[in-house]
């Protein structure tokens, strides 16, 4: 894992990458994986990528408040200037530090259950939007179940040990279809990228199985326009940046997108014709 550093303050923040329909509000990647046991100087390694490639995209990442691949997640997410909250199975401070032996570095919020390491699984599914798992034991699986019962979209760091490197045999197991979407890649800024396009092409439509499916067209009855770069739908009023072109308003889920589309105005708004 990379060395310990503070961020920059002086460093711009991420682009925010938003949910569609939710502008303004920045999508969770929860990373779940093993935080104690032999952990190999590769996998912290790949882990610390990941975080940094998860805030570098946008997102918030969430971990157990735990050890481990998580906290190399975290530590590599802050070093980017990314927002790192921890789901912690304490009731207080003095519980996650001094009964869990839990960290607090690298993050910037705790969230307190007081539902114990297995009691916390259910809240680290269901505050993450996207979750990755990055080897693990029992209690990654436990997350894993959760996760797949609940038809997440999963990514996985292939190739990091544990559990992770035996998730197609289980779900094949399970043979069980619950909307779930899974992918498997080796390289950590690969697979953020391609978790962020299917969430952003589909998966929302209906990112968990508490959520009614919204089609295409179900969206654009509900008030929402399309981001011309990107092509996310969002709530016009509530949109982070918007310009103008040949007469006609454009609303961006991100300053990033906007600026963007300042570079070729033309080819976008062109895009948005063709649809």
């Amino acid at each position: 894992m990379s060395s310990h550093r503070a961020p920059d303050p002086s460093a711009a923040p991420p682009a925010v990458a938003t949910a569609p329909g939710l502008a303004g509000m920045a999508l969770k990647i929860g990373v779940m994986g093993g935080a104690s046991g032999a952990l190999s100087r590769d996998h912290l390694e790949r882990a610390h990528e990941l975080g940094r490639a998860i805030a570098e995209s946008g997102c918030i990442l969430v971990t157990g408040g735990c050890g481990g691949l998580p906290l190399a997640a975290a530590c590599g997410a802050k070093q980017a200037g990314g927002l790192v909250v921890g789901i912690s199975p304490g009731l207080s401070l003095d519980e996650h530090v001094h009964k869990y032996g839990s960290p607090t570095e690298f993050h910037d919020l705790l969230i307190f259950t007081g539902s114990g390491l297995m009691g916390r699984e259910v809240v680290n599914i269901r505050s993450s939007d996207v979750v990755v798992i990055v080897g693990g034991r029992s209690g990654t699986l436990g997350e894993l179940a959760i996760s797949y019962d609940e038809g997440k979209l999963i990514g996985v760091l292939s190739g990091t040990g544990g559990i992770s490197d035996i998730v197609q045999d289980i779900l094949a197991a399970c043979a069980k279809e619950t909307g779930a979407r899974v992918v498997y890649e080796h390289e950590p800024r690969a697979l953020v990228a391609e978790l962020l396009r299917l969430y952003r092409a589909t998966h929302h439509q209906r990112p968990s199985c508490f959520c009614a499916e919204r089609g295409p067209e179900d969206v654009g009855s509900a008030g929402l326009e399309r981001d011309p770069v990107c092509g996310m739908r969002l709530a016009t009023e509530a949109a982070p940046a918007e310009r103008r072109f040949a007469g006609t308003r454009y609303v961006f889920c991100s300053t990033a997108c906007a600026t963007r589309f300042d570079q070729d105005p033309a080819v976008y708004a062109g895009r948005m014709d063709d649809a």
